[in-house]
């Protein structure tokens, strides 16, 4: 799954565009590499997240799409 649709679907960030923006302004990182909007995530990937001065540590649990909120929180687990 992509970066951006899994950061939406898993409603971490609320829209892709915005998603996609984080992307390719260089905020989101797969595996300490700097992700790009396209890139594919993975079950195992440490995905982290820098909102301005706040950093989100993440693991990807599962990369399903069409989730329900209630299945949101378990596609991933925080790390830091």
């Amino acid at each position: 799954m992509r970066i951006d649709k899994f950061l939406k679907d898993s409603r971490i960030i609320k829209r892709r565009t915005i998603a996609k923006e984080a992307c390719d302004s260089g905020r989101v990182y797969i595996n300490g590499k700097t992700a790009k909007a396209g890139d594919e995530v993975k079950p195992n990937d440490i995905v982290e997240i820098r909102f301005g001065n706040k950093n989100l540590k993440i693991e990807v649990l599962n990369a399903k799409e069409n989730v329900s909120k209630a299945e949101a929180t378990e596609m991933y687990k925080i790390i830091e």
